[in-house]
């Protein structure tokens, strides 16, 4: 039976079927149309045939209309994302030299405030005042986006 492709569950539920098929129908064989061997492996094929009938009703989705969710963003995500990008990128290039650096540090490099000033020796009331100024001038360059 699993030769036949069943696996080991069915194969031992048909191969019991069959033997009690057998046995039930001993009186039945007639040794002049072929041998026992042949006898039982008919019955067992034949079981097999009838239980593949009685499954073959399920319902299965025809490949053809199966859609699975992708994990890729959608494209019009894609689309918003990049234009965002590039108005970041615009609003970043209106900024003073000294504005975008505390910018790109605070964002880009992770940096907090204090971490900032110590890295371009400055006060920290300075680079408080250089994020301030810089995100004036980049929301009035954003304000599209909101």
């Amino acid at each position: 039976m699993m030769r036949k492709g069943a696996n080991a569950e069915l194969a031992e539920d048909l191969v019991q079927d069959a033997m009690i098929a057998v046995w039930n129908k001993a009186g039945m064989f007639s040794p002049g149309k072929g041998s026992v061997t042949t006898w039982i492996y008919t019955i067992a094929r034949n079981l097999r045939i009838d239980r593949l009938r009685r499954e073959g009703s399920r319902y299965f989705t025809d490949i053809d209309e199966y859609e699975e969710a992708s994990d890729d963003p959608a494209s019009d995500d894609v689309v918003i994302g990049k234009q965002q990008d590039l108005a970041v990128t615009e609003a970043l290039d209106v900024l003073p030299d000294d504005q975008r650096a505390v910018i790109v540090m605070a964002f880009m490099d992770d940096m907090t405030q204090s971490e900032i000033a110590e890295k371009l020796d400055v006060p920290l009331g300075t680079v408080k005042s250089r994020m301030r100024l810089a995100y004036r001038k980049m929301g009035s360059v954003l304000e599209d986006l909101r």
